[in-house]
């Protein structure tokens, strides 16, 4: 069996923590916030997730970059000098276009390396949705699964990752297209709390719509009941947006009514957060294969 390096991007928020104890590389995505640009490592070292928090919050205006192309072949390349193949799982292709400029890496570093092994993953998730697949996968990799093996288990069971959150400040969602600046007025004035998830096609997508945050916090673990397969035999993530109160909500009713193998929480860091503010829960998990 060959040696390989399973490699990440920081939209799936492992932390230095995580990522040391799955010997993953995570490549820092870059993000604005305001006039400042920033390299989001898993370490938290160019600023902190309740800063970041802190200044949208403010109203500053925060912005993400792809990765591209030539930061993927420097990254991989280290690894392939050293005689070492490598597995890249991505933030998913149906919100950013990083899983493509890493098959142009790929390709170009598989010509330059015919003997070598460069292959790509779509995880079709963020935040930790994506974290958890990696997490899994790894898993896979200290049971001996081959670098193959492991790649086609990601492309098998990216469209298991259930991915179920909620919102508090309807205008990101707004300036970030998923809803009208009508709906977005209303439904604030109203105290209405959407429900989204990442569809099948790595998308996001408004579920369903309801007055109140904690029944908002409630539809999501009604979700997982639906749509959980074997939870007492999976690890569970959970992510916030500088709200740990509303984390540790969840985590109650999911071990409670699910008792998992264990149930993690961390920051949705900015490269998401960017887009969906502060007060945000999400839940994740491997369940049923969700609808496209």
């Amino acid at each position: 069996m060959s040696n390989y390096k399973v490699i990440t991007d920081s939209a799936g928020d492992l932390t230095q923590e995580m990522a040391d104890e799955l010997d993953v590389e995570v490549i820092p995505m870059d993000f604005t916030i305001g006039s400042d640009t920033f390299k989001n490592y898993p370490d938290y070292r160019c600023i902190s997730p309740h800063d970041f928090y802190t200044r949208i919050a403010a109203g500053e205006p925060s912005k993400t970059t792809q990765i591209g192309p030539s930061v993927f072949i420097e990254t991989f390349e280290k690894y392939l000098k050293q005689g070492t193949d490598v597995l890249y799982i991505s933030f998913s292709s149906g919100m950013s276009g990083t899983y493509s400029n890493s098959m142009i890496a790929a390709k170009k570093l598989s010509e330059k390396y015919p003997d070598r092994k460069v292959l790509t993953a779509d995880s079709l998730s963020a935040s930790l949705g994506e974290g958890l697949l990696v997490w899994d996968a790894v898993q896979k990799k200290k049971a001996g699964a081959s670098i193959e093996e492991v790649q086609q288990w990601v492309q098998q069971n990216n469209v298991r990752m259930h991915h179920w959150f909620t919102v508090d400040d309807l205008n990101h969602l707004k300036r970030g297209g998923r809803l009208s600046a009508s709906a977005a007025l209303v439904g604030t004035l109203l105290g209405i709390k959407p429900v989204l998830q990442v569809n099948g096609y790595g998308k996001l997508e408004v579920t369903d719509k309801v007055r109140g945050r904690k029944q908002a916090l409630d539809m999501l673990v009604k979700h997982m009941e639906e749509t959980q397969e074997n939870a007492a035999a999976q690890y569970v993530f959970i992510s916030h947006t500088d709200y740990l109160e509303g984390a540790e909500y969840v985590k109650e009713k999911v071990e409670s009514e699910f008792r998992p193998k264990e149930v993690k929480i961390g920051y949705m860091g900015p490269i998401i957060g960017a887009h969906t503010g502060t007060g945000l829960i999400a839940l994740f998990y491997l369940g049923s294969v969700k609808k496209h």
